[in-house]
């Protein structure tokens, strides 16, 4: 009703239809300003997420038994320990196999017994380095002009992968690599972008810490040394080219001097490494003339293999979209040429487990390739921030299709998680990774603790076995022992009241030494027998010259 006392029925209209506008003027304030916080606040939260995801996970596998299914993830449980306990402490423990930086990483904890069993002496470096991984993700799809959507979708592609999870809840090297892999290439792109020198100090540094965790890291190197010098020399001429030279190759490549220069000072050859009795070239030989190792001169069988790895590891359609992603960044305008040439790095590790196959330093074996052996396929899983990368670019490029791509993601990735389909767990239970040592070591925890005398076992064949028993170091004679090992191996009833070794298998360094002393099968009898390993007692007839105490307390 109006001031003259009559209805006024447009009026009325207008006023409701002013208070829907305000409302909806409101709420679209409130979401402009939540769309505000979550652009300004989005990486905390990323962080945030990818730390209660990598939380999560580790108490999961650890629960359910599956976070030292590897016998490698218990190997280098066994090498942290043993740098501060056993017969024969110290930083020689450290070997030569292995690079070292995993190992050391683990020392200020592992001397403690839980952390050494549970395994989550190794798993605190394996899941910072998944969080730093999804952090160097995001900052990658950043530098791209990846819009929030794009981002999020490399973060998801990475975190919503179960064999990443699985892995970075272990003790195994493979996230701590992928992550100084991805900030070293994160900040060699970044020098191509804007040649600001101390991008390229920071990927030196980041590559440095990768040549010291796992050989891909060396490929890695030589890789970006290379894209590095082209660059260079063919814009700015031979004298830059050989001072950036010096800068990078300086830093990034002296982890792997100190490696040449370690095996030197202990043992003596600064290729020991490559060539010493447990290294992979040795390895490699012994497959080789099994007629085990089909890579080894077949180009195509080595690209197809790590295919299949690949594909089992990122995910058929993720890979796909990947590739996708990978060409839509190469043929983009809105990238300077210089960026998308500095992208390359990001697939090193395929060129890499390709040579390495085809010139038989490594061996992987796939379901459907080589029976039904499993060996070694988490390999393929060093491409997953690639893959996350370009998918997350993909889903920037394509705004039109995003909600679809995104809804066939996350369809196979359901089935992916419900069906529990994880290769690396597959490989590390039944796959040529894993041995079922727990019969050997249950015997072993069970006859020899609190009993004195010393276990003689070879820690390269055995390694899982000296760690499933749950017994300390100390009790174990084993290569690393020094002189411990050089008087067991020639006199084992001097010093061994027991010995586990695979009879008849010469690979088996204990058996190998073992076998040929004098009086070996008349002072020992076989108190039993199990598929991966034979165990041997001393007869108590000869107790009487065993040393049952370390050579310290000997008086």
């Amino acid at each position: 009703m109006d001031e003259t006392g009559q209805f006024n029925i447009g009026g009325e209209a207008d006023m409701k239809k002013e208070r829907y506008i305000l409302q909806f003027n409101i709420k679209e304030a409130d979401m402009a300003a939540l769309s505000g916080v979550l652009a300004k606040y989005s990486f905390f939260i990323a962080v945030f997420c990818l730390t209660a995801v990598s939380v999560f996970s580790f108490l999961y596998y650890y629960s359910s038994g599956l976070g030292l299914a590897y016998n490698d993830a218990r190997s280098h449980l066994d090498i942290g320990r043993r740098v501060v306990e056993g017969l024969k402490p110290g930083l020689a423990q450290l070997g030569s196999v292995w690079l070292p930086l995993p190992h050391i990483l683990m020392i200020p904890t592992v001397w403690n017994d839980f952390m050494w069993h549970s395994g989550l002496s190794g798993a605190i470096f394996s899941m910072p380095g998944f969080v730093l991984t999804g952090i160097f993700i995001w900052k990658f799809l950043e530098q791209l002009n990846a819009g929030f959507w794009g981002k999020i979708a490399g973060i998801l592609v990475f975190v919503l992968n179960v064999n990443v999870l699985y892995l970075q809840s272990t003790a195994m090297t493979e996230l701590l690599l992928l992550a100084t892999m991805t900030a070293a290439a994160y900040y060699f792109m970044l020098w191509f972008k804007g040649g600001n020198i101390l991008h390229l100090i920071s990927s030196a540094f980041w590559l440095m810490l990768s040549t010291l965790i796992r050989y891909d890291g060396w490929f890695l190197f030589v890789f970006a040394v290379g894209m590095l010098l082209v660059h260079v020399w063919l814009h700015k001429g031979y004298g830059s080219a050989n001072g950036v030279f010096v800068l990078f190759d300086t830093l990034a490549g002296f982890g792997i001097i100190l490696w040449f220069l370690w095996n030197q000072l202990i043992f003596g050859n600064p290729l020991y490494f490559i060539y010493g009795p447990y290294s992979a070239y040795v390895q490699q030989l012994e497959l080789e003339s099994a007629g085990v190792l089909a890579t080894k001169g077949n180009f195509l069988f080595s690209l197809k293999t790590f295919y299949y790895a690949l594909a089992y590891d990122t995910g058929a359609f993720t890979l796909l979209l990947g590739v996708a992603g990978t060409f839509a960044a190469w043929f983009s305008r809105e990238l300077p040429s210089k960026v998308r040439y500095a992208l390359l790095i990001l697939w090193a590790p395929l060129f890499f487990n390709v040579l390495a196959l085809y010139l038989g330093h490594s061996v992987l074996y796939v379901q459907g390739l080589n029976g039904d052996s499993l060996f070694n396929v988490r390999y393929g899983l060093m491409l997953m921030p690639t893959v996350a990368i370009f998918t997350g670019y993909l889903l920037h490029k394509m705004a039109t299709a995003r909600g679809l791509l995104f809804g066939l993601f996350f369809f196979v990735t359901f089935f992916q998680f419900t069906s529990g389909d994880a290769i690396t767990i597959d490989d590390a239970l039944v796959g040529s990774s894993q041995k079922n040592v727990k019969e050997v070591s249950s015997w072993l925890a069970q006859n020899t603790a609190g009993k004195e005398g010393f276990i003689l076992i070879s820690a390269a064949s055995h390694d899982a076995i000296i760690f499933s028993s749950g017994l300390p170091m100390k009790k174990f004679i084993h290569e690393g022992t020094g002189q411990y090992w050089e008087d067991a191996t020639a006199d084992p009833a001097r010093w061994a009241r027991w010995i586990v070794m695979r009879t008849y298998s010469q690979t088996d360094a204990a058996y190998r030494l073992v076998s040929v002393t004098p009086g070996f099968s008349e002072k020992y009898d076989v108190v039993n027998s199990f598929p991966f390993a034979d165990i041997y007692e001393l007869k108590p007839e000869y107790f009487h010259d065993l040393n049952t105490k370390p050579v310290h307390e000997i008086h």
